[in-house]
């Protein structure tokens, strides 16, 4: 077997073009699902048994199913029932990379809704019920009380769902995104090379992924030195 990995030198440039949009994609999914989860904690939270049960519908319907099918179901399902985002501001495309966002977006919303939901329940309820005695009402209390005692179990599990949707991302390349394993599909079409291409392709997502669990590792250690403090 004749390996050259330095014929993928001269396309170093599109191997990183890719990985822009691969941690573009990953962050703003991260985001967006943080909003969605938040909500969907908040209405599984919530008195009103409609809210609990679409909350409670809602994520173990996305986690129940694979996040491959959902992309499908984004991009090529609800096109066909008139269900389509179009291009943006003339811009190619556009619309396809909204679509995949929101699939991925709505998939990550469903494990922080999760995460947000584990770190609410860690505070003693206590807290809250010496919060109210105290006059706070059901707003003040979670967000001057609960959240920022729950925000130091969240904050390393949204760093560890930033990681692991940094490697869910690349699914979106079976839909003809520009991602990082995208680069790889049009290289092996350009220099007809197989094995080189996907080295590198894990090359990068072994330093992204190394390079955020560090940072994480130095989040978590802080955070822990705080609470000891």
């Amino acid at each position: 077997m004749n390996i050259d990995m330095g014929s993928m030198l001269p396309y170093l440039s599109w191997f990183w073009e890719g990985t822009k949009v691969t941690l573009t994609i990953s962050f703003i999914t991260v985001v967006l699902g943080c909003i969605i989860g938040f909500v969907a904690t908040l209405a599984r939270r919530s008195r009103f048994k409609l809210l609990n049960w679409i909350s409670s519908a809602y994520t173990q319907v996305i986690r129940g199913t694979p996040i491959l099918l959902q992309i499908y179901l984004w991009t090529g399902g609800l096109p066909q029932i008139g269900i389509k985002i179009p291009d943006m501001m003339g811009i190619s495309r556009s619309g396809l990379y909204i679509t995949v966002v929101l699939a991925l977006a709505i998939n990550s919303g469903a494990y922080i809704s999760e995460i947000f939901r584990s770190g609410l329940n860690s505070v003693d309820k206590g807290q809250a019920e010496a919060a109210r005695s105290l006059g706070l009402n059901a707003k003040q209390t979670m967000r001057f009380v609960i959240l920022p005692q729950a925000i130091k179990t969240i904050l390393p599990a949204l760093g560890n769902e930033f990681i692991m949707m940094i490697k869910e991302s690349s699914m979106v390349s079976v839909v003809g995104l520009g991602d990082v394993m995208y680069q790889q599909k049009i290289l092996q079409g350009a220099t007809y090379k197989i094995f080189e291409p996907l080295i590198m392709i894990g090359i990068i997502y072994f330093l992204l992924t190394s390079i955020l669990t560090f940072g994480l590792g130095i989040l978590e250690r802080r955070l822990n030195r705080d609470a000891k403090n």
